[in-house]
């Protein structure tokens, strides 16, 4: 490159340095336009991974959520088709002994835990493909499932993303059944209180308004008890 350069002439030094710039240039500009490539397919793929692995997480919690109770997932559709094809009047001679068929929750946890499912098949590896799919099928049969095997699987697999060591061998983790739902009712219920008692605030503002004005033209710095200072 100094062989180059010719210094016999300002022209030829300028042409020179004028070359130079233009080779330097052209040389930060395919430096910087690849480092933003690299750079942005980093941020594409960091996305997939955060978003990855929030659903998953997000799964993990609606299939464990729960240690007590009911740790099964009950495909109560099954049952309501079938009581749906029954005959109306067999339908009104027959009592339900069962509550849980008909039980809100039961249908609110069914429907969770099966976008759960979706989600892991979707975005999962090939073990929770493979165990999200069996406990599809099970739910598809009308059979109860257990979705603790999952929940382990998803478990270990979030804490190595994260870079979290294993749970130790010596911890005794109880099974893990699918989180339950709290009811719509309470929050209805709060709801209504709530506006109740937005109208009787706006009672007790027209009833204020109304006593203001009926104690004359004054309103309140009119003596309502004249008869006492004639005394």
């Amino acid at each position: 490159m100094l062989r180059n350069i010719d210094f016999s002439s300002w022209r030829n030094l300028l042409a020179t340095l004028i070359g130079l710039a233009l080779f330097t240039f052209l040389g930060v500009g395919i430096r910087l336009l690849v480092m933003v490539m690299v750079q942005q397919r980093r941020e594409r793929m960091n996305r997939q991974i955060n978003e990855r692995l929030r659903t998953l997480i997000a799964a993990y919690k609606t299939l464990g959520g729960s240690f007590t109770g009911d740790l099964t997932v009950d495909p109560t559709h099954l049952r309501e088709l079938r009581r749906r094809d029954k005959p109306a009047a067999e339908n009104e001679t027959t009592l339900d002994l069962n509550p849980a068929a008909g039980s809100d929750r039961t249908r609110r946890i069914r429907d969770a835990v099966e976008s759960a499912l979706s989600d892991i098949i979707l975005l999962g590896t090939e073990e929770h493909v493979a165990l999200a799919g069996r406990a599809a099928r099970e739910l598809v049969a009308g059979n109860p499932v257990h979705t603790h095997e999952l929940v382990i699987s998803l478990r270990n697999f979030i804490r190595r993303a994260l870079d979290l060591a294993p749970v130790p061998a010596d911890v005794a983790i109880p099974m893990q059944g699918p989180t339950r739902l709290t009811s719509s009712g309470g929050q209805n219920k709060r709801e209504q209180g709530k506006d109740e008692s937005r109208q009787g605030k706006g009672d007790d503002m027209g009833m204020g308004g109304g006593m203001g004005a009926g104690l004359g033209p004054g309103g309140l710095d009119q003596d309502p008890w004249p008869s006492d200072h004639r005394q």
